[in-house]
């Protein structure tokens, strides 16, 4: 269904994007999630107004996805995410355009879980790709605007965490930690003494 730019289901896009960008902003990774998952649940109401219900399925998962990572990440809770999102596919999707949305939320689910540092990044920009074209595909006014948006500050963090160097985790998040202010001031070995 096409909508007009300030119609009602655009109007509540615009506001979940709003508190995307919010939510992005933050420095504590437990009022990042909070929010997520506040602006996951606008975003559900958004493309239930867009008639999309693969879209609208996937921001519902996401809603739990946020809360279920506040506090650890918890091999049952990606079951029970992937179990949720698998049901709601079978529910609601009827026509490949609706695996985009499915696709996302399976990958972000996996990645959040599994990844930190670039290797996280690199899932979320998946993410960032599959919903782009998910929104272009339903006229998501402001969804397509917070995938741009958060795909291009995605790409800068990546690059600056590269710039910053591997730190002890190494650019990938091998150990499950970001580079941070400490890890610059570690003195790196000369590159003939560096361990392999």
């Amino acid at each position: 269904m096409t909508e007009t730019a300030f119609s009602l289901p655009q109007l509540v896009g615009y506001a979940a994007f709003v508190l995307g960008v919010v939510a992005f902003a933050q420095k504590n990774d437990g009022r990042l999630k909070i929010l997520n998952a506040v602006q996951a649940a606008v975003y559900c109401a958004h493309f239930v107004l867009l008639g999309s219900m693969p879209a609208a399925a996937g921001n519902f998962v996401n809603i739990f996805r946020n809360l279920a990572f506040l506090r650890k990440r918890s091999p049952y809770a990606v079951a029970a995410l992937l179990a949720l999102t698998l049901a709601l596919a079978i529910a609601t999707v009827r026509s490949p355009l609706g695996l985009f949305a499915i696709a996302a939320s399976v990958v972000a689910i996996v990645g959040m879980y599994r990844y930190d540092g670039i290797a996280l990044r690199l899932c979320l920009l998946c993410c960032t790709f599959l919903w782009l074209t998910n929104n272009i595909l339903c006229h998501s006014i402001g969804g397509i605007m917070l995938e741009v948006t958060t795909g291009t500050t995605n790409l800068i963090t990546i690059r600056r965490i590269l710039m910053d160097g591997r730190g002890a985790a190494g650019p990938f998040g091998a150990n499950r930690k970001c580079v941070s202010p400490e890890i610059k001031s570690i003195p790196e070995e000369p590159i003939a003494t560096q361990r392999v």
